[in-house]
């Protein structure tokens, strides 16, 4: 079974949305863009207890309650060996049809004045022209026999669930248990029997006897008892957590309570295998755990086989570290809630780095306009510049990306189809051709051209390189550059730093490097000696550096 996409219309903040879906979904964007209704969505389609309820005015979509509520799925269930498809194939029956690979589950409802209340009304079809009402009894439907829906709130009150879950996950007491639980009733008993020998227990029982007795005129003796008594022998059982010492700490911190709810789901569904599909709602997972607690947890969702189907809501690129072939959606709002979605696989060339890929691209997914540059000298240059002309320009949804190379087409690919704005700044390099003597090739060139789709930069081999061809290929080609900028494609005349050289004046560049020679100063420790020049530079250098035609992708970045 896997999951295909999901509809949902003139519901809370969703007008009308299509949204693809995969069976493990990440879901991101600013805050009250609707992703916590979403996962309401989802909730109300497979949830009953939240089903149950029913729907109240503003549940529509700006109050509109003269249209209807209406949230689609749909399932591929053409894997006919899948335990999943399986399941539902033998319950759904007859409202598929011969040839039906897909299951559409739909969950409509209108709204009643005079009730002030919506009725869910469930219904499911292998096509969506043929749909049958879900068969239900009470509260409990057909389609509540194939889901189990497991929704962890971003504020776990692990209080109510441990309680809750206690019968569910412990096992039938052995005679051992039997025995203890005889010398626990002797010693309630014995218990009792202290309490009722106190002192100042006997001393009432002394002075209520007399005054009794002359209201009846008859001898008896008040006695008070203990009945101190244990509703159930587990109605009291605490979680603690400690180390391997005598020494326990309560699970007072939200961090802790967090990570214990997520061991008791993974306890309760081991109780419950196999009987039902496990839907994962996760909201927010990364709160209250620092980074590290958000590693591990990243490690939990994204590789153990029980979280097979899963939707989270984030704002955290640690829980992204160990995502694989998961389907990024990235919830937006141009006026009306809107979405864009890409199933993320990472490339076979990083698998063996899969955590340090991901930790790249986890902060980009969540701006709005990137700019990649080659490694991380530009990226500290850049953020340096920005801030002292935008202090809060992160804030605005501009992010600055390193690719460590030249690697710019793997995370577009990414980054673009999740309706974010890339622009890429790169070097002019020429390479020599291997095995060919005084043979280049304008590297830098051919990088745009594939950036383009379509070569307008020349891609002839050169007869020489070094610093003056590059030059002077940049200045021969100026106006086709001009115009690649326009795709958001910038190219170095040289390189950043005889870029900088260039804009700052020699006079002032070796002013701020610090050095007789500053360009190759830079370049033999590119990110030492780039923080310590970064130090120096003062206001005017940054924006004379962003007022540089050779840095022209800062302004492409703030859209300026």
């Amino acid at each position: 079974m896997k999951f295909s996409s999901i509809r949902i219309k003139n519901f809370r903040n969703f007008e009308d949305i299509n949204i693809k879906l995969s069976n493990k979904n990440v879901f991101f964007g600013l805050n009250d863009v609707g992703k916590t209704n979403f996962l309401y969505a989802l909730r109300f389609l497979f949830d009953r207890n939240i089903r149950k309820n029913g729907f109240i005015d503003s549940d529509f979509f700006q109050k509109n309650i003269k249209n209807e509520i209406e949230i689609v799925v749909e399932v591929d269930i053409s894997d006919t060996d899948n335990d999943a498809s399986k399941l539902i194939r033998s319950i759904v029956k007859g409202a598929l049809r011969s040839g039906d690979n897909s299951l559409y589950i739909k969950l409509k409802s209108s709204y009643n004045s005079q009730l002030q209340y919506g009725e869910p009304q469930l219904m499911w079809a292998g096509n969506e022209t043929n749909y049958e009402s879900i068969k239900q009894i009470g509260s409990f439907t057909d389609l509540d026999k194939i889901f189990n829906v497991i929704y962890i709130d971003a504020y776990v009150n692990l209080k109510e669930l441990f309680s809750r879950s206690l019968r569910y996950i412990l096992p039938d007491a052995s005679e051992e248990d039997y025995d203890i639980q005889k010398l626990i009733d002797e010693d309630i008993r014995s218990l009792n029997s202290h309490i009722s020998d106190l002192s100042n227990v006997k001393s009432i029982e002394e002075e209520l006897t007399p005054i009794f007795n002359s209201y009846q005129g008859k001898e008896h003796k008040v006695s008070l008892k203990s009945e101190v008594s244990v509703n159930g022998y587990y109605s009291n059982l605490t979680p603690y957590i400690g180390p391997d010492s005598e020494e326990l700490y309560p699970t007072a911190g939200e961090g802790r309570r967090k990570l214990l709810a997520y061991a008791l789901y993974k306890l309760l569904m081991r109780k419950d295998e196999g009987k039902k599909i496990n839907l994962f709602l996760l909201e927010e997972p990364e709160n209250h755990l620092h980074k590290g607690m958000q590693l591990s947890l990243s490690n939990v969702i994204f590789n153990d086989d029980a979280y097979e189907y899963l939707f989270v809501t984030t704002h955290s690129p640690f829980i992204l570290y160990e995502m694989n072939n998961v389907n990024l959606v990235r919830i937006y709002s141009l006026g009306n809630i809107n979405s864009k979605s890409y199933i993320y696989k990472v490339p076979y060339d990083f698998e063996k780095s899969r955590k340090l890929l991901n930790s790249f691209l986890a902060e980009a997914i969540f701006a709005n306009r990137v700019l990649l540059v080659e490694g991380p000298s530009e990226a500290l240059l850049f953020n340096k510049v920005l801030l002292s002309v935008k202090p809060n320009y992160e804030a605005l949804g501009l992010y600055i990306f390193s690719v460590r190379g030249i690697y710019f087409s793997k995370f577009i690919d990414v980054l673009e189809p999740l309706g974010i704005t890339c622009i890429v700044k790169t070097d002019n390099d020429i390479n020599a051709i291997p095995k060919k003597k005084n043979q280049f090739l304008p590297a830098g060139f051919k990088r745009c051209n594939k950036l383009l789709g379509e070569t307008l930069l020349p891609e002839e081999k050169l007869s020489c390189k070094g610093i003056k061809k590059q030059r002077e290929i940049y200045n021969n080609n100026i106006a086709i550059i001009r115009k690649m900028n326009e795709s958001n494609i910038f190219i170095s005349e040289v390189d950043l730093e005889h870029d900088l050289q260039s804009t700052l004046k020699p006079k002032r560049f070796k002013e701020l490097v610090g050095h007789e020679h500053p360009v190759k100063h830079l370049q033999d420790k590119k990110q030492i000696y780039m923080v310590e020049f970064i130090n120096r530079l003062e206001e005017a250098d940054c924006s004379e550096i962003l007022n540089s035609s050779l840095f022209s992708c800062l302004k492409a970045l703030v859209n300026e």
